[in-house]
């Protein structure tokens, strides 16, 4: 699944793994019940609710988005400790090259596995050279402990800290 990125973004959005849906059609966060989107909107990254097919159009307001892991799977925890850890060595290289102002990580449990940070909480946490890093909840339907409305809430959180 190709990133969606570009030098010197506001924020590079980072989900845990492709869907096995968003793997098959080319776009960030497509899976129907995936939340990102209408997320992103309520929190006032895009001036309307933008459908994944136009995740190319980020990089225009500033934002991108990339993986922890590049493999796709049906749920995110198929994934191996492992396949995390290694994934953050592949942002550590995305951020030397591209140089964002912000990651967002889009799962607090890949973010500690990744990070190897236990006891992370959801918000900022410690940056990376000149890189901001936020650990955000996963816009996933499965995720059950935030609705669309507390995603906007947490998201926005993000968005005026980066604005200020």
């Amino acid at each position: 699944m190709p990133d969606v990125i570009a030098p010197n973004l506001k924020i590079l959005f980072c989900g845990i793994n492709p869907s096995l849906y968003s793997a098959a059609v080319g776009h960030h966060f497509a899976r129907p019940g995936n939340r990102f989107w209408k997320a992103l909107h309520g929190a006032g990254f895009t001036p309307r609710l933008f459908s994944p097919a136009e995740d190319g159009e980020l990089p225009q307001l500033g934002y991108g988005i990339t993986n922890v892991a590049p493999r796709a799977t049906a749920r995110a925890d198929e994934l191996s400790k492992a396949e995390l850890r290694a994934g953050y060595q592949l942002l550590r290289d995305k951020l030397q090259t591209y140089r964002p102002d912000c990651l967002a990580i889009l799962g607090i449990s890949a973010y500690r596995v990744a990070f190897q940070q236990p006891k992370a909480k959801i918000g900022p946490q410690a940056d990376w050279q000149d890189t901001r890093i936020w650990a955000l909840p996963n816009p996933s339907g499965l995720n059950a402990h935030y609705q669309v409305d507390d995603l906007a809430r947490v998201y926005g959180e993000l968005r005026q800290a980066v604005e200020a």
